[in-house]
């Protein structure tokens, strides 16, 4: 970060400029580490410099989100519409795979900025283009939720035993008692969990969402959007 602030130095702050910093000191710091007395360090400013572009640290992460999207693809121009959302999903999820702080970051988000929004009109607009009532899309959209950032909310977290990269830290005669335990009284449970390995280098935050995963869950999702679509369904 060295280049970063010396380059800080000759050219005038701006919010674009905070913002790219932050990215890039979070993806080598992690997001718990990101603050603004660091950024600023880091920008070769004093902090009170980065509040004339930034109100305080939510808005800051805000931005980040913002410049996130801004780094994945636009949909394709008269592409079919399950092929324009595939695409623009799977782009989505290699930005969260660049920057590793992105997902805990986008799930805490309370405010909706207008990239936000825009991003949220982009897939809308896929759907309604291809032919899709309002009526279908709008289920649709609640049906794709996280998936369309390139993430699944999983119904398990598996980050206990882990330190902060991810790694096992929990000795491994703990975890095979644990393992013991939970064959004997979660036997269901525990058949699933072995039955398939999961690629840990493309999982997007912790669980079982691998590359594999994910887009096994987004096909299943457009073909069924698709059928419904093909059928007229309707809510009412």
């Amino acid at each position: 970060m060295t280049q970063l602030a010396e380059a800080a130095r000759r050219v005038p702050l701006n919010r674009d400029r905070v913002l790219e910093a932050a990215v890039t000191l979070a993806d080598e710091v992690g997001i718990e580490s990101l603050s603004m007395r660091r950024l600023a360090q880091e920008l070769g400013v004093v902090p009170m410099a980065l509040y004339k572009h930034v109100a305080n640290k939510e808005e800051l992460l805000d931005g980040m989100v913002d410049t996130l999207v801004s780094e994945i693809d636009p949909p394709v121009p008269d592409a079919p519409w399950k092929s324009a959302v595939r695409l623009r999903v799977l782009s989505a999820r290699r930005a969260l795979l660049r920057h590793p702080w992105a997902r805990p970051v986008i799930e805490t988000r309370t405010t909706t900025t207008p990239a936000v929004l825009g991003y949220m009109d982009g897939f809308v607009g896929m759907f309604l283009g291809g032919g899709l009532s309002v009526d279908l899309t709008h289920h649709v959209m609640h049906a794709l939720g996280s998936r369309m950032w390139g993430f699944t909310q999983e119904v398990f977290d598996d980050s206990a035993g882990r330190d902060a990269g991810g790694q096992q830290s929990m000795p491994v005669e703990v975890r095979t008692a644990m393992a013991m335990q939970m064959a004997e009284s979660y036997p269901n449970l525990f058949r699933i969990a072995l039955a398939a390995a999961h690629d840990d280098e493309s999982v997007v935050g912790s669980g079982c969402d691998d590359q594999f995963e994910f887009e096994f869950v987004l096909d299943l999702l457009l073909d069924g959007f698709e059928r419904l679509h093909e059928q007229d369904w309707t809510s009412r």
